[in-house]
């Protein structure tokens, strides 16, 4: 019996992150959007990033566009697609505010969408702008704390296609880090899975105006 349930238990881990999966068979993709201010404080700035340069001027950047399965995620996926030139990656500066966060994101999740990554990366683009992000936090001149279901509040006002049930806001230190919503492989919005349902609760985050 004890082994049995070592068995089911490790056969359950294994789904929650896969490796080495086959590109392309997935169930829907999450959409992260970083606040930079955030990223920039916690790692950013340490690292002398670009991003948190004064004059970046970024607020909510994409992070990464995710293929998801109703219950985990595969990542690092065997593919034949070539690898991304340097322009294709540099192009995409603008909305994930370097070029290496999009080359890391191609190699961890973009071969798994079973797309080129002129194609993954013209998807991820579409996803990014089919989102409004809520210009109600570029006005910000002072760092506040506020409950992160406010957040999520303006991102449910500025998008009527989204429900409660289609995104999530997360946390890290304290802070105010990412909103993540789901989408279906054409970019229709879809309800999340409930391993990504996993909503900050905090009443006091700190939120930092862009610089």
């Amino acid at each position: 019996m004890r082994i049995l349930v070592i068995w089911v238990l490790t056969m359950l881990a294994g789904m929650v992150s896969a490796e080495g999966e086959k590109a392309g068979q997935f169930d829907y993709y999450v959409l992260s959007l970083s606040w930079s201010p955030t990223w920039c404080a916690l790692e950013g700035e340490g690292r002398g990033s670009p991003q948190c340069d004064a004059e970046a001027d970024f607020g909510w950047v994409m992070h990464g566009l995710w293929p998801q399965y109703h219950r985990g995620w595969p990542s690092y996926c065997r593919t034949d697609a070539r690898q991304p030139s340097r322009a294709l990656t540099a192009s995409m500066e603008d909305i994930m505010g370097s070029p290496g966060l999009a080359w890391y994101q191609w190699k961890k999740h973009g071969v798994c969408s079973g797309l080129t990554p002129e194609a993954y990366f013209d998807l991820a683009r579409r996803a990014y702008a089919s989102v409004t992000r809520p210009a109600v936090f570029r006005k910000l001149d002072k760092p506040v704390r506020l409950p992160a279901t406010l957040v999520e509040e303006a991102f449910l006002k500025e998008n009527p296609g989204l429900t409660p049930d289609m995104l999530t806001i997360t946390c890290q230190a304290g802070r105010i880090q990412e909103a993540r919503l789901c989408l279906s492989k054409t970019l229709e919005p879809v309800p999340c899975g409930r391993d990504v349902v996993k909503d900050c609760s905090l009443k006091d985050a700190l939120f930092d105006p862009i610089p």
